[in-house]
């Protein structure tokens, strides 16, 4: 009962940034982009060290072989290509796009995205309490630019702010429903050995597809640097979290 109260918690803090948002819509253009391209390098740093330093690792040794381990990375980022490729549809940035119409399938799409987080998170604690958190961290620094893009879209999209809260919120809370979901059936399934891999699968994917070509927009050699030590930075803190929780 103490891992549901760790995946209960965390599921809510994530689904909590859903209201991130409303710090960052009243800052000028310019200041808005550059703290989410700093946001956005620290994100990628954290989900390619938490899969590569944490959730391969563990998926590796709990007994699985690697050919099963790696086709479940696999199957994670096709996954995470489908459900971009036909739900998310956040890049859409022309003034002349369907934006009503985006919004709700955006919507749509993140509460599937955010399901998945909850049956990764859940998955994760259910191994261990260590690799929940560290997967829960990795999930809070790739959500928060994530959700601060998604809080624009929807009042881009012509929803009013406190209603584009509102909606985002539901949308963000699905990770609970997915949390919920994997806790009551990962004793008759052991899905913690899939989801694991899985997860690494997502983050790989969401790291090289989504936040690093965003980083190459920006090709100033002082704001590469800048990016560079960010993903460093976040790659060192999976680091530092793996070598505390082994000792």
């Amino acid at each position: 009962m103490n891992d549901l109260v760790a995946i209960l918690l965390s599921v809510v803090i994530v689904s909590l940034i859903a209201f991130i948002g409303i710090l960052f819509i009243g800052l000028k253009e310019k200041l808005f982009n550059r703290i989410t391209v700093l946001l956005v390098g620290f994100a990628s740093g954290t989900l390619l060290g938490g899969a590569f330093l944490h959730l391969l690792p563990e998926a590796l040794s709990s007994g699985g072989d690697a050919t099963s381990t790696f086709l479940y990375v696999i199957s994670g980022i096709v996954v995470f290509f489908i459900l971009e490729k036909f739900f998310y549809w956040r890049h859409c940035h022309e003034k002349n796009c369907p934006t009503h119409a985006f919004v709700y399938l955006n919507l749509f799409g993140d509460g599937i995205h955010n399901f998945i987080d909850g049956m990764v998170i859940a998955a994760t604690f259910m191994t261990s309490i260590e690799l929940g958190l560290v997967t829960t961290l990795a999930v809070v620094f790739h959500e928060i630019p994530q959700e601060i893009g998604d809080f624009g879209i929807l009042v881009y999209g012509g929803l009013e702010r406190r209603r584009a809260m509102l909606y985002n919120f539901i949308s963000a809370i699905t990770a609970i429903l997915g949390a919920l979901t994997t806790y009551f059936l990962a004793y008759l399934q052991s899905l913690g050995v899939i989801l694991v891999p899985f997860a690494a699968g997502g983050f790989i994917y969401i790291a090289a597809t989504d936040l690093i070509p965003e980083l190459h927009k920006k090709a100033q050699t002082g704001e590469s640097l800048i990016q560079l030590t960010l993903i460093l930075l976040g790659i060192g803190l999976m680091a530092f979290l793996k070598y505390f929780f082994e000792v």
